[in-house]
């Protein structure tokens, strides 16, 4: 197998890794890789969409993914299906939507790995309904960092089966996934838009939507201050009964890195108020296509390009239902004093606990905000980490590039379990990320 020398970095951009790096077609492959010996370690990478340092192994070895992306088997009576972990959402939503299948729940981009998936226990819109990836996941073939291969599951191994839900890489590589996709009865939803004039009246609606809607979901204007601090936009969406009627789209795409100017308090703000505006004081309702409503984003190529050659760091954070409201408006709070409101930036509920020993939800509410990296940005992010704390928060891994180790393990209660699991099948400490010695996951060397 050729290895070669690449530069990775996160979504974000803020992070970068020099590694060498290889891409093995067959499972046979990966797990010959494995069994090699590497002065800093191996980690496998799908598409990179995490947005910190969790995908980067600096100075080390990776083994990207994106060609372990067979579909192996699947049911069509119960939705259940099996394929290797270089699978996107994309892919799957090529193959089965117009069979009336849809993923059971998905993350912001359809450009993920369900090995990545599995590994940051993704959630989505409909987190309060169904839960998050991992809960839906029935099995896993995963080579262990010695290059042995293990079925797991929450009845075979279950404590590894919990510390790779959520355990970002670090317990091998994901070769294959068994998991069930849902019904559909449509590829369309209908969305329900209403402008939120305040927080309180927010986090009142998403509390109710939680109950009543299939998906909920909400753009805040991190900008706004006073009586309008915490205004935004709610939007709850069910499937359709019919397909929304297709319309011709073009792909559009970010060229270049923007100046970093071109986003500065005044742009953002008059970004923010012109996007509250754009849904009338009565609301509205449309029916679009599920690939709109779940992605975005993605209609935009490269749209991290936005935020400069500097790139982004996004705060994202989950608080519990006891401590959301005055957690809530704490953070805000701290952002708009510090002038560094976002153009993307979304607040929505969470349900319980997620199967893995580190996975992010709990039930509560969690902010997502995109920071432009300049100077002062990480000191408002330390800040926004110690409210988070104080209010019983944790942060997201998937998005992180800047948490500090002694705050993360305050986050996660099941560190201890999870750093007993790597002991024992990983004592040698094959299997390394930036994430992990940043956030020294793993503890100290014995």
């Amino acid at each position: 197998m050729t290895w070669k020398k690449m530069t990775l970095t996160g979504w974000g951009r803020t992070r970068r890794a020099e590694v060498d790096a290889c891409r093995p077609e067959r499972g046979q492959t990966a797990i010959g890789l494995l069994k090699g010996r590497y002065d800093r370690g191996i980690l496998a990478h799908g598409l990179g969409r995490s947005y910190g340092d969790a995908p980067l192994n600096d100075g080390g070895n990776i083994l990207l993914t994106e060609r372990l992306n067979r579909m192996v088997s699947f049911d069509p009576s119960d939705g259940t299906l099996v394929c290797e972990a270089g699978v996107t959402f994309d892919d799957l939503l090529t193959a089965f939507l117009p069979r009336g299948f849809l993923p059971p729940t998905s993350p912001g981009t359809a450009f993920a790995t369900i090995g990545g998936a599995i590994a940051n226990d993704v959630h989505g819109k409909n987190h309060d309904r169904v839960g998050s990836f991992g809960d839906h996941v029935l099995w896993l073939d995963l080579i262990l960092p010695t290059g042995e291969m293990a079925r797991v599951s929450p009845t075979e191994r279950p404590e590894l089966f919990a510390a790779t839900i959520g355990g970002v890489g670090l317990t091998g590589v994901i070769l294959h996934a068994c998991f069930r996709l849902r019904r559909v009865f449509s590829g369309s939803v209908d969305v329900r838009e209403r402008r939120m004039p305040d927080l309180d009246a927010f986090m009142a609606s998403l509390s109710e939507a939680r109950e009543t809607a299939g998906y909920s979901v909400g753009w805040i204007d991190g900008m706004a201050r006073g009586g309008d601090m915490g205004r935004g936009i709610l939007e709850t969406a069910e499937t359709a009964a019919t397909d929304a009627p297709a319309k011709p789209s073009k792909a559009r795409a970010v060229p270049i890195d923007l100046p970093g100017f071109t986003l500065n308090p005044l742009s953002i703000n008059l970004f923010n108020q012109a996007y509250y505006r754009r849904v009338s004081a009565e609301g509205r309702t449309r029916t679009m296509p599920i690939r709109q409503f779940l992605y975005p984003l993605d209609a935009i190529h490269h749209w991290n390009r936005i935020y400069g050659k500097r790139g982004f760091h996004q705060f994202q954070a989950v608080i519990p239902d006891a401590e959301a409201v005055a957690g809530m408006r704490k953070l805000l709070e701290a952002i708009s004093e510090a002038r560094a409101g976002s153009f993307l930036a979304v607040l929505k509920t969470l349900g319980g606990e997620g199967r893995g020993l580190l996975s992010f939800p709990t039930r509560g509410y969690t902010l997502a905000l995109d920071f432009p990296r300049r100077d002062g940005v990480e000191d408002l992010m330390a800040r926004l980490t110690a409210i988070a704390l104080d209010h019983g928060g944790r942060i997201y891994l998937a998005k992180d590039a800047v948490l500090d180790a002694a705050s993360f393990a305050r986050m996660y209660p099941k560190l201890g379990d999870f750093r007993h699991v790597l002991d024992g099948i990983d004592p040698d400490r094959r299997i390394q990320s930036d994430l992990s010695r940043r956030l020294d996951i793993r503890g100290v060397s014995p």
